[in-house]
């Protein structure tokens, strides 16, 4: 395979402009909006028995997975095009031993069949076109040594990483999804008993309000929701129908396909971990986002959005955006007008609650515009507010018609 990879194939002017604007690096500063990356890591406990697997019997086993997409515009052909210019991807198991010596055979047997090649002398390492992969078994991990975590009897761990060449990673940035698992698991809200709602006209006794905005209008603008990356990373397995009874997490060895896919038919699965970002770059602002526009404009609404997508659709709208996608469980100062009198929460689920619980303790009232599932394949699927509580109101609809109808309450024009 060769970089840079392209992911689509001619710009017209206007996306250009765009990606100049919002996605370059002068565009974004610290925050990188034209790096991809992703951290799950998923252990066995008995707190999460049910999609770990979790037993008396059953118990250690660790799946790690780390990785980054850089992305950029390729000028040497006659059309500009959004290009993947280095790519790393980091597995990491932890399974019994026996587990983790077949799963080494598997590898072999894949890099064969992916014609990757041997580096010289180097022990563990293959190259295929601009892509190098290096394979590392471990009796302890490096990084259990480094958090001082005990290792169960008669485990093993191995490692693949697959990069781009001479791509290279800072030792902080390494430790990043092991940092993440030291902090634990992410805890589960105690859902309330809000409120329903037909509409959101309970907003007009509470004005102003600000919004945090989740992936519910980027799903509206054409862009995959977030499982579509849990799926094409393997990260879990549904468990059924009903987003309520959760997802089993692929922990074996020998469920997890991933590295096979990329090892043996590479650039196909590289086009499954490229059509997000290249989804968001095609996607335009909705009638939703310019909804919000235009409430701030008419001071119904104050502040930036606090935001966990990186789509960049709420900056392209014309709004601030207050960025608060964190792999921890901590979450950045959300700055609350001192005017604002609730929170409107549109299409966010389960695991960014903290803004929510600061503007409760402000005394602001908080309110969900959410459908409370989601639709695969003509098949409905419940999926509820996780951290809704008493005195929440929460408006089961789509957030187009949902927010048009709001601005017909406040004569504002969209």
């Amino acid at each position: 395979m060769l970089l840079p990879y392209s992911v689509i194939d001619s710009l017209t002017p206007d996306q250009v402009r765009t990606w100049e604007a919002h996605f370059s690096p002068e565009a974004g500063g610290q925050r990188r909006p034209a790096v991809e990356e992703g951290i799950w890591r998923r252990t066995q406990d008995p707190a999460n028995a049910e999609q770990s697997g979790w037993t008396e019997d059953e118990s250690g086993r660790r799946r790690v997975v780390h990785y980054r997409l850089h992305y950029g515009l390729d000028r040497t052909q006659p059309m500009d095009r959004l290009v993947l210019e280095e790519m790393y991807l980091y597995v990491s198991w932890l399974a019994p031993a026996a587990e983790i010596d077949d799963h080494r055979r598997d590898l072999n047997q894949w890099l064969t069949d992916g014609r990757w090649k041997p580096i010289g002398n180097e022990d563990g390492s293959w190259r295929r076109g601009d892509l190098y992969a290096t394979i590392t078994e471990h009796t302890v991990h490096p990084q259990d040594e480094r958090a001082d975590r005990d290792t169960p009897e008669g485990f093993a761990s191995i490692d693949v990483t697959i990069r781009s060449e001479d791509y290279t990673l800072t030792r902080a940035s390494r430790n990043l999804p092991w940092d993440v698992l030291a902090g634990g698991m992410r805890v589960k809200d105690q859902r309330g008993n809000p409120t329903y709602a037909d509409d959101l006209s309970g907003l007009l006794d509470h004005l102003p309000f600000v919004v945090e905005a989740g992936c519910g209008t980027s799903i509206e603008a054409g862009i995959p929701p977030l499982h579509w990356l849990h799926e094409v990373y393997r990260v879990t397995a549904r468990a059924g129908n009903d987003l309520t009874q959760g997802y089993a997490f692929t922990l074996a060895p020998a469920d997890d396909i991933l590295i096979k896919e990329v090892l043996t038919d590479t650039a196909r699965k590289v086009d499954d971990m490229v059509k997000m970002f290249g989804s968001l770059v095609l996607a335009e602002p909705t009638i939703a986002h310019r909804a919000l526009n235009a409430f701030h404009e008419a001071g119904h609404m104050v502040g930036p959005v606090a935001t966990h997508n990186f789509d960049r659709l709420l900056a392209r709208a014309g709004l601030e955006e207050a960025f608060m996608r964190r792999y921890d469980q901590r979450t950045p100062h959300m700055p609350f007008p001192d005017d604002a009198k609730s929170l409107l929460v549109i299409g966010l689920h389960a695991d960014r609650r903290k803004i929510q619980a600061r503007a409760r303790a402000l005394g602001l009232k908080v309110f969900y515009l959410d459908t409370e599932g989601v639709t695969e394949n003509g098949v409905y699927k419940p999926y509820p507010i996780e951290g809704a509580q008493d005195g929440d109101v929460v408006v089961r609809a789509e957030a187009t018609p949902a927010l048009l109808h709001l601005a017909g309450l406040l004569n504002v024009n969209v």
